[in-house]
């Protein structure tokens, strides 16, 4: 844990809520701590690997009181460690943001079977069984708070439309869907309020490659705007999602794809 610390050497705290954001070393996740940090909230930056681009987070958030916290998902011990890291850095966790994930190619017709089942086992540990471990241990503070909280999943157009060469990514962000309603009603009666986006492609490094290669444009085209999603776009939706005012918005899933993809 690196808190973000004054002259003296001290752990800064300022107002505003005690946010952990997972994921957050770049892309949506970076945005999603911007715009929480830009509202006067404390953020807990949550890294993997990326220690250089959580410092780099780090250092753009407004205000003090931040910090950075690390842990592979992965590992069940580890995400709880992390989660109560962030916790006690913070002085507390009011909004949980679940948007690491991870997004590995396996098209059944040419993936080997090794591969198959190597990028299952890895994308459901971290996308849904991770999402779901830091959801339990941030809900579990938050009860113990004895306040409420906000609970906000980031999950996948493709858990509708299907994900034919990434098939586990499509399942793990449908399961955290069902993940994310269920939890709605089970924490509902402590105050904790659970909703989930679901973007399309937004302009990430994770989809650089598939952006600016030859379907580039074709995937722009998908939306009538002519476009994909910018971070921010998404980080604002995340915001409205975790704010006072959208407690009753709980268990609802937000499409943000551009009407790329319209599910009825």
């Amino acid at each position: 844990m690196i808190p973000a610390m004054s002259e003296g050497g001290e752990a800064v705290h300022s107002g505003g809520r005690a946010v952990l954001v997972t994921g957050a070393s770049r892309g949506i996740g970076r945005a999603v701590a911007l715009a929480f940090a830009a509202r006067g909230d404390r953020v807990a930056v949550h890294y993997v690997s990326a220690f250089d681009e959580a410092k780099r987070t780090l250092a753009a958030l407004e205000g003090d009181g931040h910090l950075i916290v690390q842990a592979d998902l992965a590992d069940a011990d580890a995400t709880r460690d992390m989660v109560d890291a962030a916790a006690d850095g913070l002085d507390g966790l009011d909004v949980a943001v679940n948007n690491a994930g991870t997004y590995v190619a396996h098209p059944i017709a040419t993936a080997s079977y090794d591969d198959w089942r190597d990028a299952w086992r890895r994308t459901i540990d971290v996308n849904l069984i991770g999402a779901a471990n830091v959801a339990f241990c941030a809900a579990r503070r938050m009860i113990a708070a004895g306040h409420g909280g906000r609970i906000v999943n980031v999950s996948s157009r493709g858990a509708f439309r299907g994900e034919p060469d990434h098939p586990a990514y499509g399942a793990s962000k449908a399961g955290m869907n069902a993940m994310g309603q269920s939890l709605a009603q089970a924490l509902a009666p402590h105050g904790i309020s659970v909703a989930t986006v679901a973007p399309g492609f937004v302009e990430t490094d994770m989809a650089a490659e598939f952006l600016d290669g030859p379907e580039g444009g074709a995937i722009r085209a998908q939306s009538p705007w002519g476009r994909v999603a910018r971070p921010e776009e998404v980080a604002a939706a995340v915001a409205f999602l975790a704010s006072p005012e959208a407690e009753f918005v709980s268990g609802a899933i937000l499409d943000l794809n551009g009407a790329s993809y319209l599910r009825t």
